[in-house]
This record gives structure tokens, sequence and C-alpha cells, in this order.
């Protein structure tokens, strides 16, 4: 089953994971700082992620080191218990808003 968010670009997600945070009084560059453990994505593949439109599917496949802690991270999205979630991306996209929700929770 292929969900619509696969195939939206990250760029068009990314300015409300900076709202959420920001409203929390967390910054773009606290966001980025996890981007960056999840994926090895340095600042300027994260520009050129958000400049070139790459949907989520993409961005994650072209992420440069997934990290391997990141199977660490539990708890619920959505409803949905991150560890317990079957497909590999969806999965992915969970774990980036789950890091996302706990950083605006400070």
């Amino acid at each position: 089953m292929t969900h619509k968010i696969f195939k939206m670009s990250f760029a068009s997600v990314y300015p409300h994971y900076v709202n959420k945070v920001e409203k929390k009084d967390r910054t773009k560059a606290q966001l980025d700082e996890i981007i960056h453990w999840l994926t090895g994505y340095d600042a300027a593949g994260l520009t050129e992620a958000l400049e070139d439109q790459r949907d989520f599917e993409t961005f994650f496949d072209q992420a440069p080191a997934k990290n391997p802690n990141r199977k660490l991270i539990k708890g619920v999205v959505c409803g949905h218990r991150v560890e317990e979630i079957e497909d590999p991306l969806m999965q992915e996209i969970r774990y980036l808003d789950k890091l996302v929700d706990e950083l605006a929770r400070g």
C-alpha cells in the first residue's frame, strides 16, 4: 500500500515542522540538527533536498547515513507505536515525526 505522504515533497512539510518547534521556543537549527542525526544529511544536503522538492520516499532512500540508533525511538505518533509500524518508509517518517514532537516538548 502506498501512502499519500510517500509522494509528498519533504519541502512542503518541512515548514510545518519548523512552525511546530518554533511555537515551543525551539529553533530551526535544532530541528535541522535532529534531521541530520536521523538521516545523515548535512546542511548542504538538507538544503538540496528542500530545493529539489524530493518526495519523502526519495528523501529517506537517499539519506546518506541513517542513524542506527533510530531503531531505539519508541512512542506513539498519530495513534501508532513507531516501533510497531511495519512499512519501513512509514516507520522512517514516523521516527522523524516523533523526534519533532519530542523537540517541541522540550
